[in-house]
């Protein structure tokens, strides 16, 4: 058993408080939020049931952590409504609309800019 097994590998949760396994050996019955969602299924308020990790150089704490829910106690999604449809879509429409010129845009506009990028740069523009 390597170093960083050992230090991710805690079933009980006497360490972390939660049972913990190492990535990509957890148990059957635990899934992530994505993979539960790709099943069609929510956690449905149930608390975190265990978490995977493993080490990471890059994060402060030296340690990525992904969260685990038990399957047999998810809940389906709850379906869009039309109300929520539209106001999705709507959403997604102030998102594409300049708000200086008020042109709708095939894309989201920029949040760095906060305005096309015509009126971003409008020399530019000129110069082109």
């Amino acid at each position: 058993m390597s170093a960083a097994y050992g230090k991710c590998f805690d079933p009980s949760g006497v360490r972390f408080g939660v049972p913990t396994f190492p990535w990509r050996f957890a148990p059957d019955g635990y899934a992530t939020r994505r993979q539960l969602r790709a099943a069609g299924l929510r956690p449905g308020g149930q608390p975190v049931a265990a978490q995977v990790m493993r080490r990471h150089r890059g994060r402060r704490g030296g340690l990525q952590v992904a969260y685990l829910y038990l399957v047999d106690r998810a809940t389906p999604v709850r379906p869009m409504t039309s109300r929520k449809w539209g106001a999705l879509a709507l959403a997604m429409l102030a998102r594409r609309t300049c708000p200086q010129c008020r042109i709708t845009y095939s894309y989201c506009i920029p949040t760095s800019l906060g305005m096309c990028i015509p009126c971003a740069y409008p020399e530019e523009q000129r110069a082109a």
